[in-house]
């Protein structure tokens, strides 16, 4: 595939809707989400809603909000009076040797490298994007030593395309040199890589056997867009938001569970991007499988107390397994940017963070 086509078709997505090749758009704007298409994260949370509940020892009420006046008192937090923080963190196997979660905090570096609108695997020269991994590493351990950070590199592998393009599924496959050259990346910092999947009217069926020859190996993880799959509406990427069922987050945990038991590999790692109720339907019959560690990643921008009510609806409310948060490095998508500890005061806390 030539790069300067990948790269008009990549830059050609971003326009449709600003987004699609960059943040999703996700939690914040509902959080919103920008250039790889994600409409805004927090969508209809705006509304201020309050709960309250007596403290064992005092018996005074703690009151908890949503919405933009709910400073220290937002229900994402832990002790707001939410009656959600009882079902974290969710009841499953232990997990398998070999695992990261949730021993290990992962960090990852989210983008394409044909693009600087896409994140920041793309934004910067490559060293000194990978001395900012490190940095930006040892920050978040320093803050949280019970998990020190795994870091890596979450690649756009598949890019959702707003014409149907040579093969009729508005996507593009990337290149495996392409995918090769992030992945010596990543081994080069002692990282790990995720591939992610923007499917278009293509099927994660479709897909996922294409990039088996780096999911075999075991430093190398899983990332599904919902946003990007428009299998239940037929619609044209990045001008309406597609959709994954549970059935959908099924099957690539299946793929995913028998890559583990036919290669003898440690437990893998699914990162699910969420920012809207609708992008992940049915999650209570989502079926775990403990080869397979899922991630439901609160995938927006904005301002932080409307990422917050992305995080509390579509994350904190529909427990999975394992959570994650995403950053934005631009201060034109998360204005003012929500600070480590505020994301350390999350309850369940993010164990995946992706920067893009």
């Amino acid at each position: 595939m030539r790069t300067d086509h990948v790269f008009s078709l990549i830059l050609g997505a971003a326009v449709v809707v600003g987004t699609m090749l960059s943040p999703s758009v996700s939690a914040a704007q509902s959080a919103t989400k920008p250039a790889t298409g994600k409409p805004a994260n927090a969508k209809g949370t705006r509304t201020s809603t309050e709960q309250s509940t007596a403290t064992d020892s005092t018996k005074k009420k703690v009151r908890g909000a949503l919405g933009p006046q709910s400073g220290d008192r937002h229900l994402a937090f832990k002790g707001t009076g939410s009656d959600l923080d009882t079902l974290w963190p969710v009841k499953t196997a232990p997990p398998l040797p070999g695992s990261i979660l949730p021993a290990k905090r992962v960090l990852a570096y989210y983008g394409n490298p044909l693009s600087k609108r896409m994140g920041i695997l793309g934004e910067f020269e490559t060293s000194d994007m990978l001395a900012k991994l490190e940095r930006d590493a040892a920050e978040w351990t320093r803050l949280d030593p019970a998990h020190p950070v795994q870091p890596a590199l979450h690649l756009i592998a598949m890019v959702a395309n707003p014409d149907p393009g040579p093969s009729g599924k508005y996507r593009t496959r990337m290149d495996s040199a392409l995918i090769e050259k992030v992945y010596g990346w990543a081994k080069s910092k002692n990282a790990l890589l995720f591939v992610d999947l923007q499917v278009g009217q293509s099927t994660l069926e479709q897909e996922l056997p294409w990039i088996e020859k780096f999911l075999m190996r075991p430093d190398v993880h899983l990332g599904i867009d919902p946003e990007f799959s428009m299998k239940a509406s037929g619609g044209v990427p990045g001008r309406r938001i597609g959709t994954y069922d549970a059935a959908d987050i099924n099957y690539a945990i299946r793929f995913l569970a028998n890559l583990v038991d036919k290669y003898k590999l440690p437990p893998k790692m699914l990162v699910v991007h969420r920012f809207t109720p609708k992008g992940v339907t049915n999650a209570r019959n989502i079926t775990l499988d403990p080869k397979v560690q899922v991630v439901m990643h609160m995938d927006g921008f904005g301002a932080p107390s409307l990422k917050r009510d992305t995080y509390y609806r579509d994350i904190k409310r529909e427990p999975v397994q394992f959570t994650g948060w995403k950053q934005f490095t631009k201060t034109k998508n998360d204005k003012p940017a929500t600070s480590r500890e505020e994301i350390l005061r999350l309850w369940p806390a993010p164990l995946y963070i992706q920067v893009q």
